[in-house]
């Protein structure tokens, strides 16, 4: 059944933000809040909703605000909370919305409930995180159980003081906290309350998913017998008390908020009824989810930094899957994205790396992206097809602790089994990490040409920003894409327009894939057809936005792509309407006018062109 009422966040463009890489106003080279403030006229003119802020409470700067010390303070560097108090009293006056990042799975290890909890085993506070006595075998001290880290090594870390380990999923210093400790949530819900009573709109709830583990904390299954650390995924995600947990957050604290929207992070986990279960409405548990199928589609065996080669059919696939799986009319709620703080560029990974075809793939992305059901998340950089890292930066440069310690950890093993003092060869992990390492979506923003203003216009910093910025702001800035009609940019403000009057055909209608295209060929197309009663037509109160539309896209850098127009479908509901096809909008938009077609006809694509057609 569809959901029963709708709210802003339904038909929202909700646009995530790195404060790091954002603007920085004080020339310490790392963006801040009075930076963002600086810039909203840029964000209302996308024509965005909300704006999602990434952590940026005070941190131990292990994991740029996901180790998070204090929930209710602002890491200075950014700035303070009345200047979040002013970015949403600011974005508010043109009608944004503000969302926090939440990261309640873990802390930093200098917040001041893990030193009270790691301080003696009789502390009040030593339940709220998960800590376990080791195991001795064959007289060798081991952690209580074989889990390994999503960053490498073990997931437990021991203790000298109290002699025990913590359990820590993430690095050392991000300790899991412990949710089956009632203390502990009502902790976490009056930090909630402490944002939402300022304004805040919603939250983004990190790795959410992982907040409660398997009783017992068992060893995971052993694949790989050369090491005692196993990827245990299947203990740590979608525990027994996941549901019950998010349950009680929304009747404690959500519910008291009318309006107010979660969209959580769910990792690690492909299975539609699974994820279901998170965003139905009558559960009232989490409004929408972020669901990563499509980001493992190139990811081999041995993990993010080793390849798989991919076929356009298992892209289209999980695309289909996913839009039905979570569709309105099926009970539940997708998102739309192809881009966060935690991936690589899209344009780079899904789309062309040549320079030729950089920005009619991003346009092409841009189309697919808002043309699919759910709310639809903007990353920032993306609005102009920002690429990865260019090659002239060395990867030893790339600050994301996620690079640097699975660089190291698979250099480590490759050289423990050579036969001499040679370096093992990483050529193959380095062409993976100049794809998929989260640095390439961190970088700061090219405001002007580097020929026009220090860093891009990023900072005026005379040293050193905090991370390495692409080298090619000459031809892919914000100052230049602002006043070219037929930029990335451009073309994203009038996607996000055209997403908006057709909100109930493009962000509620049902997707249906055209079979002929499902296949490794270059073109992917689909229906979206509005849940409207057509009886409206016929009362003479159907609304512009309530028809059809085909998305037809070239997916490659094929040229003289060809495709067949297929059959209106239903078409005794269309009586009256002549039966054909009419472009709405494009990526080559002077092609446009030309790709008006009937049903069989044949069209003609070129490299990454995208049409939606109405009829």
């Amino acid at each position: 059944m569809p959901l029963s009422t709708r709210e802003w966040w339904h038909t929202a463009t909700i646009y995530e933000l790195y404060p790091s890489s954002f603007k920085d106003s004080n020339a310490d080279g790392i963006g801040d809040i009075p930076g963002i403030i600086e810039k909203i006229p840029y964000l209302v003119k996308l024509g965005i909703d909300a704006v999602w802020l990434a952590a940026c409470y005070k941190s131990g700067g292990i994991d740029m605000g996901y180790d998070v010390v204090d929930y209710r303070d602002i890491d200075p560097q950014y700035g303070t909370v009345e200047d979040i108090e002013v970015l949403i009293r600011e974005l508010g006056k043109s009608g944004v919305r503000l969302i926090m990042d939440l990261v309640v799975n873990h802390t930093s290890s200098e917040h001041a409930w893990f030193k009270e909890s790691r301080s003696s085993l009789n502390n009040p506070k030593r339940d709220w995180y998960v800590w376990r006595k080791g195991r001795v075998i064959d007289g060798k001290r081991y952690p209580p159980s074989n889990w390994a880290s999503i960053f490498q090594g073990s997931a437990w870390e021991h203790d000298e003081a109290t002699d025990e380990y913590y359990l820590r999923i993430f690095a050392k210093q991000q300790p899991d906290l412990n949710w089956e400790n009632a203390d502990l949530r009502k902790a976490v819900y009056d930090d909630m309350r402490f944002w939402l009573d300022k304004g805040v709109a919603g939250f983004r709830m990190d790795v959410i998913n992982l907040i409660s583990k398997a009783e017992g904390y068992p060893d995971a299954p052993i694949v790989d017998p050369d090491r005692y650390e196993q990827f245990g995924s299947g203990l740590y995600c979608n525990g027994p008390r996941v549901h019950e947990y998010l349950q009680e957050m929304r009747r404690e604290v959500l519910d008291h908020y009318p309006g107010s929207m979660t969209v959580g992070e769910v990792i690690i986990t492909s299975s539609p009824s699974i994820v279901q279960d998170f965003v139905r409405p009558e559960r009232r548990e989490l409004n929408m989810i972020y669901q990563y199928d499509l980001f493992d589609i190139d990811c081999g065996k041995t993990g993010k930094f080793s390849a798989r080669e991919w076929k356009l059919s298992e892209f289209k696939s999980l695309i289909a899957k996913w839009q039905s799986a979570l569709s309105y009319s099926n009970g539940g709620w997708p998102t739309v994205w192809l881009e966060s703080h935690d991936t690589g560029r899209s344009v780079t990974r899904f789309g062309d790396r040549t320079e030729a075809n950089r920005f009619k793939a991003a346009k092409l992305l841009a189309l697919l992206e808002s043309t699919l059901g759910g709310t639809l998340f903007v990353y920032q950089g993306q609005e102009l097809g920002l690429k990865a890292l260019t090659a002239d930066i060395p990867i030893k440069d790339y600050p994301d602790v996620e690079t640097q310690r699975t660089w190291d950890a698979i250099f480590q093993q490759r050289n423990a089994a050579m036969p001499d003092d040679n370096e093992p060869d990483m050529t193959d992990v380095a062409e993976e990490v100049r794809i998929k390492a989260r640095d390439h979506a961190r970088t700061p923003l090219p405001w002007t040409s580097a020929t026009e203003a220090p860093h891009a216009g990023f900072s005026e910093s005379r040293g050193k920003i905090w991370s390495p910025m692409n080298t090619d702001s000459d031809v892919c800035n914000i100052a230049q894409q602002d006043s070219d009609p037929l930029s990335v940019l451009s073309f994203w403000r009038k996607r996000i327009q055209l997403r908006n009057q057709y909100a109930e055909t493009l962000v509620f209608g049902n997707f249906e894939a055209v079979p002929s295209t499902m296949d490794d060929g270059p073109v992917f197309a689909y229906w979206r057809k509005p849940l409207i009663d057509w009886t409206r037509k016929a009362r003479g109160v159907q609304q512009e936005g309530d028809r059809d539309v085909l998305v037809v896209l070239n997916l490659t850098p094929g040229d003289g792509v060809t495709f067949e127009m297929p059959p209106i479908p239903d078409l005794a509901k269309h009586d009256g309407i002549l039966p054909e096809y009419f472009a709405l909008q494009g990526t080559d938009s002077k092609d446009l006018p030309s790709k008006a077609a009937m049903p069989g006809e044949k069209i003609v694509l070129s490299a990454f062109e995208g049409v939606v057609f109405g009829h």
